[in-house]
This record gives structure tokens, C-alpha cells and sequence, in this order.
């Protein structure tokens, strides 16, 4: 199994436009994974006065090495659809600011505030939180080095270049025994691992994946390390009944204890669900006129690339009507 160099270089090309702090943007754009670039070309198409705020250009497709559900694309790897994604946002006379992320939004007068993590304000009429989600980590050694080379986070993704291998995979609820179905599917040897006592998962995806000869449930167990070097090789796990520590020879790990919405910047102001995630209606509106949220952070079902795409397209137009609403543009 081949995985490749993942670094991406996020720099801004000389003719990328940065942020001006004297100006009332039409449309801030908060985060830089799918939904929020879609969401830059689409209100870039209807002439509005556009600014991206993230820490990178990308999102949660960096944390896989290859994409099979891309409409178009047989097969594609990470790195080269994000790179067609920034060139596509590019193309546009958009501001971009990468490096910084979201400490605060509040209101004013204009509309709203948008305060960054480098101690920069931005102003803007509208706003869009498209800031995604980012995994709960186990916090071994060797998980963070190992993304994209064994440590992956999406059975949809990545399933299929396992097949045949060994794989673990972390977790004990209905993700985790999701996970290993589609691990099962693909050939894979599959020993699944809980870290607290009894099964979370349904009944009928335990028996389902009970059933098979490929997979080992291993409950009240822990992993405490990752090992590999250009890629896993194996993971120390540690029985936690009696401490007692093991190693178990694996290609894989697929992390699945849980998702947690990048929030913080507007978890004061807008309405989130119980688990954090802020609730939009179908035109993607919040409970904040002039707020809109897009892709994995909203309570929009089926965290997959396209759906946050074409959410971050709606969350612009129902931005841009907001405006034509508001005379504001």
C-alpha cells in the first residue's frame, strides 16, 4: 500500500488578495474545507464582496489519502482535489485569510464582527460558519504523525485500500461497527477495540459484524501507541482489566470515538443541538438573521464532500437573498 506526501504547501500565490480591516465585507466565510469553498464561488458568482477566514485550505479531506465518491472521479487523491478546489476559489477576486482562526463573532451595527485568532477584525454584512468538524482524538503517540498513512478517520474514503490487511479499528459505538462492516466488505481482518466496558453499537450491526471469521472484538481495551514510521505497522493495546500490554501487527487504525463541531466561535450566539452542532433550517439560516451555517458543523445529516459542497452553495445564495432582502447590496 502506497500513501503519499500529504503536506500541502498553504501558502497564498502573489496575486491572492489579503483581508482589508476597513472594509464591511457582503460575506465573511468562516473556515476552508468543501462547504466553505463552494460557498466562495458561489457568492463570488453573484458579484458580493467576499472573505475567507481558516487555518487551511481543505479540511477533513486531508485526513484521507484518496477520494472514490467525487462525482466525476473514479478515484482521486486528497491532495489533487483540494488543489482543484483552491484553484477554482482563486480564480475569483476573493480575499483569503489562511493561518488564523475564528476566536469570536459578535454583532454591530453593520451586521457583524469577526474577530481572529492573530488579533485581526473583520466586518461584514453576512456571515457563514463552515468551520466542519474535527475528530476526538485518541492522543496516542504516533496517531497525529501517521494521519493519511494508516491512520484514517473515513471508512467511506479509505475502506477500500485495505483490503486484505489488517486493520483496528477504535471505538466501540455504531461508527465504529460501521466502520468495520465496510472494513469486512473490503477483505480486511478486522479487530475492533473499546475502551470502556459494553458495547455501544446496535444490536444488529454487533451480530452483523460478529458473524464474520475476519473480526476480533476486543471490549475494555485501550490503545496506547501507534507504531510505524512512513506507515502503521502496529498499535500497543493494554487490557484494562489487568494493565497487561500487547502488540497487534495492523496496516490500519480507523479512529471512530466521536466528531466534535468547531463551534467555539459562535456557540454563544447561535442555537447548536445536543451535540454542538448549529442548527440551520433548509436554506441553511440560523437562529441569527444574517447567519448561516454550511457542511459538517450544522446539524445537515450525512457528513460526506458533496453534501457540504452543496451546502455551502445554498448557504451563499440564501446569504445573497438575505442582502437583495435587506437592500443591502
Amino acid at each position: 500500500m502506497n500513501f503519499p506526501d500529504f503536506s500541502l504547501d498553504i501558502s497564498l500565490p502573489e496575486t491572492a488578495k489579503e483581508p482589508d480591516q476597513g472594509v464591511t465585507y457582503d460575506l465573511i466565510i468562516l473556515g476552508g474545507g468543501p462547504a466553505a469553498m463552494s460557498a466562495a464561488v458561489y457568492a463570488a458568482r453573484k458579484m458580493m464582496n467576499v472573505v475567507i477566514i481558516t487555518k487551511d485550505l481543505g479540511g477533513q479531506i486531508h485526513e484521507t489519502s484518496e477520494v472514490e465518491n467525487w462525482l466525476g472521479f473514479q478515484s482521486i487523491s486528497s491532495r489533487e482535489l483540494v488543489g482543484m478546489f483552491e484553484e477554482h476559489v482563486k480564480s475569483f477576486d476573493i480575499a483569503i485569510r489562511i493561518g488564523s482562526t475564528v476566536k469570536n463573532v459578535v454583532t454591530n451595527e453593520a451586521g457583524f464582527m469577526v474577530y481572529t485568532s492573530d488579533d485581526k477584525m473583520y466586518s461584514g454584512r453576512t456571515v457563514i460558519v463552515a468551520t466542519g468538524k474535527h475528530h476526538r482524538p485518541i492522543g496516542v503517540p504516533g496517531e497525529k504523525e501517521l494521519v493519511g498513512r494508516g491512520v484514517a478517520y473515513c471508512a467511506t474514503c479509505d475502506a477500500p485500500f485495505f483490503k486484505g490487511k489488517k486493520v483496528v479499528v477504535a471505538g466501540g459505538g455504531n461508527s465504529a461497527f460501521t466502520t468495520a462492516i465496510d472494513l469486512l466488505k473490503a477483505e480486511a481482518e478486522v479487530t475492533v477495540i473499546n475502551f470502556t466496558k459494553g458495547w455501544q453499537a446496535d444490536e444488529v450491526l454487533r451480530e452483523r459484524v460478529g458473524r464474520s471469521d475476519k473480526a476480533t472484538l476486543l471490549d475494555y481495551h485501550q490503545i496506547v501507541g501507534i507504531e510505524g514510521t512512513d506507515k502503521v505497522t502496529g498499535v500497543i493495546i493494554k487490557n484494562r482489566d489487568d494493565d497487561k500490554e500487547e502488540r497487534l501487527n495492523t496496516s490500519g487504525v480507523f479512529i471512530e470515538i466521536g466528531l466534535l463541531p468547531n463551534n467555539e466561535a459562535v456557540k454563544d450566539l447561535v442555537r447548536l443541538n445536543d451535540q454542538g452542532e448549529i442548527i440551520i433550517d433548509c436554506s441553511c439560516r440560523t437562529s441569527v438573521p444574517g447567519i448561516f451555517g454550511a457542511g459538517d458543523v450544522t446539524t445537515v445529516p450525512h457528513k460526506q464532500i458533496v453534501i457540504a459542497a452543496s451546502e455551502g452553495a445554498k448557504a451563499a445564495l440564501s446569504a445573497y437573498d438575505y442582502l437583495i432582502n435587506k437592500s443591502l447590496i
